[in-house]
């Protein structure tokens, strides 16, 4: 059975870096074909796909946040990690990690808003960036 775990802190301040991390269990981060993602999901709003990395460790990115967003994993650890630069109050929202979605591409990332390209997902961490 696939486990998925978020840590983090759950208060951040403006202009500061955000860092995850989810830990894995269950399955290898680098068994093919699967894909590793960051989904946060802000209150009042729906989910927004921000990074995964693939079992080969390629990054893929949401162009939206690409600039200020890093994707990285510790295979020895079976982690996976976001780090998020300068963040604002906008970035305030409960933070998933999730399996999926397959075959990931930076191009086709409105398209991973849909809970249904994930198969497992860890239980979120809320993140409120506020002074």
């Amino acid at each position: 059975q696939v486990q998925l775990q978020e840590s983090g802190p759950g208060l951040v301040k403006p202009s500061q870096t955000l860092s995850l991390t989810c830990t894995v269990s269950g399955e290898a981060i680098t068994a093919s074909p699967f894909a590793w993602s960051w989904v946060r999901q802000p209150p009042g709003k729906g989910l927004e796909w921000m990074a995964a990395i693939a079992y080969d460790g390629n990054p893929y990115y949401n162009p939206s946040h690409k600039w200020r967003t890093s994707i990285a994993r510790d295979t020895s650890k079976n982690q996976f990690s976001l780090q998020l630069i300068s963040v604002t109050p906008e970035d305030t929202a409960v933070y998933y990690c999730a399996r999926g979605p397959p075959k990931p591409s930076s191009f086709r990332s409105a398209e991973y808003s849909d809970r249904n390209k994930y198969d497992t997902w860890g239980q979120g961490t809320q993140v409120t960036v506020s002074s």
